[in-house]
């Protein structure tokens, strides 16, 4: 009978001369068929049997089915599939060490099976399975299972490493991350000796004086920043310091610069007899990269805190005649890097800083790859953000800072770009912890005022909010047509371009029709929000990521004769600017492009901020206030976000809040993970 005639109780006439007739019940079978099902087996009605096709995925699906049976359904497994029976091979692990390189040492994993019948050969293809499904031939189906206890997970991932992970590949491990306690219960009390001995080597506690050439009164976190990176160099490791917008890395920086020159100074007069520290060539030039915008900063600050230094910041006129000799220390933006990207790796650099390091955070980038050919003795690399959108931004900051440090790039991903893996983050954090200082400023510029951040709303009328309602159905009927991730890649072009026209509508609608003579709520709001402020003598920054609307608001502002300040993209003389208007006495509003003067910039003649248009990443919006409230900033930071009521700026501001979490274990604060999905578009897009 077929699957659908089965629980019939049906009576079955056996026609004999003497015998009874005989009655099959088959109600027994009722329970068989949803039993059946959800291993994915198929009815063969030409045999009249339940079958499956093996392939790799096979004991994915069957293993947790068969153990899922109730015991009163017993299964006789024949041939091969008998292996499923008694398929987990338990195993104890040992994990063998190896110098490999200076600090480095090459790690290997031994294996004890509880199965004696396998081979070398045999428990080694089950290693490199990693956890999964192996097909050995006439012995079946294993798979290798470590079955450790929390406690031995906790501690494999204080190493850095994990047990869904562990093959018979070799892996890199820097001696500072097995010196941790949790490496001798899985090295052996002779490997874990051999490895302290070689982490007692390395000069963990650096720290040297301030160097005297340095005019400026570091405070306690500014020294503690600095002997950071005077361990870094002294060890012959690159890094990455990533404190808080504000805390002033650049002096740390300066600092360490003033250090390894004069060390390299002292080596060079004392003569061969002296000796060298290890991959700390001669003297050098240095080279600053850094966003266009950052790169007169660097040279004002470098002519106040080190002036011996000679600097040079080259511009777009020149720079095609570089000339590595002409200073001692060379200021590029990044623009500049890529187009001398066959000229630079052929110089000898004694220390190359990346500032605003995120600009390498995509791995495959021009810039990335062309940051990473450059030679020097000592790599810096500095940023607030070095997970800003997603992990992968730190392997690449990682991956130009200490190469080979955090593995391959397809060896990270499957490491700690996993979800649902609770030790993952730690992991990750064991393996950065030796290469990574961030300090924010709630740990440690406990001088700094108050800041407080407030949201302010005001309301569409009459012809904005007709526009505004207009556009948001057309978006909305585009929406209606996306029911998969794939749909929605054909139309993500036209649904961001409609959320963008919906963000220009709330700041002003003239930002996306000509004509337009009706009334702008926001920049009522503005008026509304400054004209006290003026009164009052204060300082303003005022911030948009729309340079247009930046230019109608310098307008409107004008208009009422007030002063103001303007610095967009193709602002060039910055420096000038930032002088002029902490300098200015009176009150006045700093208008600046939210991309041009989110970092870099030292404002804290002004106590005021205003967000005119919030921004999908948090942390862009925090660098921005970060502008004013910073070291020498002495009255409380107030900033107020202008955001239209029952709009998509709402919206967003409720999507900033959900989406904080993927940075928080690494390095102690969360980031922005920016990327729309269907579910977001929805949200946004819904009335």
């Amino acid at each position: 009978t077929t699957p659908a005639n089965w629980g019939n109780a049906a009576a079955v006439k056996a026609k004999t001369e003497n015998g009874p007739l005989v009655t099959y019940d088959r109600s027994a079978l009722a329970g068989l068929p949803p039993l059946i099902e959800p291993a994915g087996f198929k009815w063969d009605f030409a045999r009249q049997r339940w079958q499956m096709r093996v392939t790799k995925a096979f004991p994915e699906k069957f293993v947790p089915w068969l153990k899922s049976l109730p015991p009163e359904y017993p299964v006789e497994l024949r041939g091969e599939l008998a292996s499923f029976l008694n398929a987990e091979v338990s195993g104890k692990v040992k994990l063998v060490v190896e110098e490999s390189d200076i600090d480095w040492f090459d790690l290997s994993v031994i294996v004890d099976v509880s199965d004696a019948t396998l081979t070398k050969d045999e428990v080694k293809l089950l290693l490199e399975a990693r956890g999964k499904w192996v097909r050995l031939g006439a012995k079946g189906w294993r798979k290798l299972e470590f079955n450790f206890t929390p406690e031995e997970d906790e501690q494999l991932a204080r190493l850095g490493l994990t047990s869904r992970e562990l093959s018979n590949e070799r892996q890199r491990l820097h001696t500072l991350q097995l010196a941790d306690p949790a490496a001798k219960k899985f090295l052996g009390d002779e490997a874990f000796a051999k490895v302290q001995r070689r982490a007692a080597e390395i000069q963990a506690r650096v720290t040297p004086d301030v160097p005297t050439n340095i005019i400026a009164e570091l405070r306690p976190y500014q020294k503690d920043g600095f002997h950071f990176l005077a361990y870094l160099s002294t060890n012959r490791f690159g890094g990455i310091l990533a404190d808080d917008m504000g805390l002033g890395k650049t002096l740390q920086t300066l600092t360490w610069i003033a250090w390894i020159r004069n060390q390299a100074a002292s080596r060079q007069a004392a003569g061969p007899a002296a000796g060298t520290n290890q991959g700390d060539g001669p003297l050098g030039p240095l080279l600053v990269c850094c966003p266009k915008s950052v790169a007169d900063n660097w040279r004002a600050e470098s002519a106040r805190f080190l002036p011996e230094l000679k600097v040079r910041a080259w511009n777009s006129d020149d720079v095609k005649s570089f000339n590595p000799h002409s200073a001692d220390l060379h200021i590029l933006n990044y623009n500049q890097l890529r187009i001398l990207s066959e000229v630079l790796p052929k110089i000898e650099f004694h220390a190359t800083i990346l500032d605003e390091g995120q600009y390498i955070k995509n791995p495959m980038s021009v810039t990335a790859m062309i940051a990473g050919k450059l030679r020097t003795n000592h790599r810096l690399v500095l940023s607030g953000t070095p997970i800003e959108n997603k992990l992968l931004d730190l392997w690449s900051l990682m991956n130009f800072a200490m190469p080979g440090a955090l593995g391959s790039r397809t060896e990270f991903q499957r490491l700690y770009d996993v979800k649902g893996d609770p030790y993952a983050r730690q992991r990750l954090a064991a393996r950065v912890r030796p290469f990574l200082l961030r300090r924010t400023k709630t740990q440690v510029a406990k001088d700094l005022p108050d800041r407080i951040e407030e949201d302010l709303f005001c309301e569409m009328e009459g012809e904005q909010r007709t526009l505004y309602r207009a556009e948001l159905k057309r978006a909305q009927s585009t929406l209606l047509g996306i029911e998969t991730p794939k749909a929605l890649t054909k139309e993500r072009f036209n649904l961001l371009t409609s959320l963008l026209r919906l963000r220009q509508i709330c700041c002003d609608p003239r930002l996306v029709k000509d004509g337009f003579s009706g009334e702008s709520a926001k920049l009522e709001a503005l008026i509304e929000l400054l004209e006290p402020l003026m009164e009052e003598g204060q300082k303003v920054l005022l911030f948009s990521q729309f340079v247009e609307m930046l230019e109608l608001l310098k307008k409107a502002l004008a208009a009422r004769g007030w002063t103001t300040f303007f610095l967009a993209g193709e602002t060039e003389n910055r420096g000038e600017l930032v002088k002029q208007f902490q300098a200015y006495e009176g009150p006045a509003t700093f208008l600046i492009s939210l991309k041009a003067g989110g970092f870099g910039l030292n404002l804290t003649a002004a106590s005021y901020v205003v967000l005119f248009d919030p921004w999908w990443n948090p942390a862009v919006e925090a660098q921005a206030i970060d502008r004013s409230h910073r070291i020498g900033q002495t009255q409380k930071v107030i900033a107020y976000r202008l955001l239209i009521k029952d709009s998509i700026e709402e919206k967003i501001r409720a999507l900033q809040k959900q989406k904080k979490s993927l940075a928080e274990d690494v390095l102690g604060e969360e980031k922005f993970s920016q990327g729309l999905t269907l579910d977001d578009l929805r949200f946004l897009l819904a009335d």
